[in-house]
């Protein structure tokens, strides 16, 4: 089979690899779709490339893509039909770890107190036809939802609801989301939809017309306008109860902060970058809670697809691009430029 490998450099390789076979608490997946997430940029801009790393390091080139969504087509010897079976479509929690620790019982098995393996960065993901992956890595994708929507969820999309539930957004609430790429205009969406007034922060003149299209009451932009002045003046003079820093901009970050209301939170979940503020006056004297948001469980995962389903949300909306694997050259080069929205391979042949 094919499978895309970033070779450093911002380059790229469609090496072949032989098919997987499943180990016996194992399943192999037909790849439906495999989304394109920031976080690959990482690896395909470093000057080594990617190599191998967590608990389970493997050897040789190390097939991309950790937003895996498919159908199971073989299951291992040991993995009861109550766990998984042939035919079933299926989300992977992209991570796996020991399995006993108090992390990895409750579904966060990033988290991982003997270390963790991450899916497409510390062993083969889903750039590819197929996939093996353990079977409690499985969340099984809705039936309203397309397989490039269950790619959404299996990160950007999943990590915007998790980071949502981690701030206890209520529907009574106002929430700034700083950032419009795809996670922050997920979570546009997803805090629209349960009710609450989104304020979007943005650059981009097409994104914020994009944020405002999902559910955004207003998008500022903060190259031209002070987005803590703003979110000031929109809210009577106390800021937002709850802002969300989807970009990992210093800037942006401090923005955030400095716009929560008093006891409001601010949660941080742009990957990179610092968190640059006045911390007696910004935090202290303000009583504010920041709190940091890293991808979701197994549950989160679950659940936030169920709540997409059950609205009859088009995710699918959120795709600027699909692609071939063949096309993934040109793919991930658009997408290094910002070029393109969220892109998805939904063709491995």
């Amino acid at each position: 089979m094919k499978g895309i490998t970033f070779t450093g450099n911002r380059t790229l390789e469609v090496a072949e690899f032989p098919d997987p076979t499943p180990g016996p608490r194992d399943v192999v997946l037909e790849m439906g779709a495999s989304g394109m997430c920031g976080t690959d940029l990482g690896a395909y801009r470093s000057p080594e490339g990617r190599v191998a790393v967590g608990k389970f390091p493997i050897e040789g080139p190390i097939i991309a893509g950790h937003e895996p969504c498919g159908v199971v087509v073989a299951v291992g010897s040991a993995v009861g039909e109550g766990e998984a079976k042939i035919g079933d479509r299926v989300m992977n929690h992209h991570y796996d770890g020991c399995g006993a620790c108090r992390h990895c019982r409750t579904g966060w098995t990033q988290m991982c107190l003997d270390g963790a393996v991450a899916y497409g960065y510390g062993g083969h993901g889903g750039h590819a036809k197929y996939m093996a992956v353990p079977a409690h890595s499985l969340v099984s994708l809705p039936e309203q939802l397309s397989f490039p929507a269950g790619a959404a969820v299996a990160c950007g999309t999943g990590t915007a609801y998790g980071a949502l539930k981690r701030i206890a957004l209520a529907g009574d609430e106002t929430v700034a989301i700083f950032g419009q790429g795809p996670v922050g205009l997920s979570a546009t969406l997803l805090a629209a939809q349960m009710g609450a007034r989104v304020i979007a922060v943005e650059i981009s003149p097409e994104r914020r017309q994009e944020a405002l299209a999902w559910g955004a009451e207003v998008a500022i932009d903060p190259s031209d306008t002070d987005p803590v002045e703003a979110i000031l003046e929109l809210t009577g003079g106390e800021g937002a109860d709850k802002t969300v820093d989807c970009t990992s901009s210093v800037a942006a970050r401090r923005s955030a902060v400095q716009s929560t209301r008093i006891w409001g939170t601010s949660c941080m979940v742009g990957i990179g970058g610092d968190l640059n503020v006045d911390v007696t006056y910004d935090v202290i004297f303000r009583q504010l809670s920041i709190i940091g948001h890293w991808t979701f469980s197994k549950t989160v995962q679950a659940d936030c697809a169920d709540f997409i389903a059950e609205r009859d949300i088009d995710l699918d909306r959120i795709f600027s691009h699909q692609w071939d694997i063949d096309q993934a050259a040109e793919a991930y080069s658009l997408f290094d430029e910002g070029k393109t929205g969220k892109g998805v391979f939904t063709s491995f042949d």
